[in-house]
């Protein structure tokens, strides 16, 4: 991945574990990011490598803007449970450790998305299975600074 990196720390916290199917109510059982990924696919980003949940980084009191992401799809109807909905991503590393993977900051746009909001201080994370790391867990994250800036 080429680019100008900077390093953000931050805390592993639980999210709504929907990406992942985990939630209690359990929506989308398969998890909402397996559903999503054959319609990033077939735009030109394939995440079948990674694991199908995302990893919620707070990096608070910072927060984030993605500017001009690597990828942006528009009107993806994954669901028809609601409308569509766009999203981004922006390639990243996870460092935790003593080791470095690589992924994606995955970033459903607020203004088309229905609910499972995130503040803008927590990186949604699609990278490969992390073993051992727990929210609590203290990580790096190293983010493209031309495609996401950071705040505060």
């Amino acid at each position: 991945m080429q680019g100008e990196w900077i390093t953000v720390s931050g805390i592993i916290i639980k999210g709504y574990m929907v990406a992942s199917g985990l939630s209690t109510n359990r929506p989308y059982p398969e998890g909402s990011i397996k559903m999503q990924w054959p319609f990033f696919k077939e735009r030109g980003l394939d995440l079948n490598p990674l694991f199908p949940a995302t990893l919620n980084v707070s990096i608070k009191p910072k927060e984030f803007v993605m500017k001009y992401p690597r990828y942006t799809f528009r009107c993806i109807k994954w669901s028809d449970e609601h409308s569509p909905e766009d999203f981004s991503f922006s390639p990243c590393r996870v460092l935790y450790k003593n080791r470095c993977v690589s992924g994606f900051v995955y970033y459903p746009q607020p203004e088309t998305k229905l609910d499972h909001h995130h503040d803008p201080s927590t990186l949604e994370i699609i990278t490969s299975y992390i073993k051992n790391i727990f929210y609590g867990a203290k990580v790096d994250v190293q983010i493209n600074k031309n495609e996401i800036t950071l705040l505060n």
